[in-house]
């Protein structure tokens, strides 16, 4: 009597630790794909992070130029009006 209880018991601790088994099993493989998609995704933002770099540094140089071309065409149009002023007294 006393044989089959304790038999009975480890049965029961055996099916409680195959259960908690699977359940590792599954977080592990959970984990692994966590991970893969973790890195995937840090490929991801780097690749867009070099990107958006250029873009924004490409994005600066047409400002600038932008700006100097702008200038350029002020001083253009300042230097017809004086010599308009100029010829139109001569």
């Amino acid at each position: 009597n006393y044989n089959n209880e304790l038999v009975k018991c480890i049965e029961d601790l055996k099916e409680k630790r195959e259960e908690v088994n699977r359940q590792i099993l599954k977080d592990e493989e959970e984990k692994q794909k966590i991970q893969n998609d973790l890195r995937i995704l840090t490929e991801r933002l780097s690749r867009i992070n070099d990107s958006l770099a250029r873009k924004v540094a490409s994005r600066n140089e047409y400002d600038k130029t932008i700006m100097e071309t702008e200038a350029a065409y002020m001083k253009i149009l300042e230097s017809s009006q004086t010599l308009l002023h100029v010829l139109k007294r001569e």
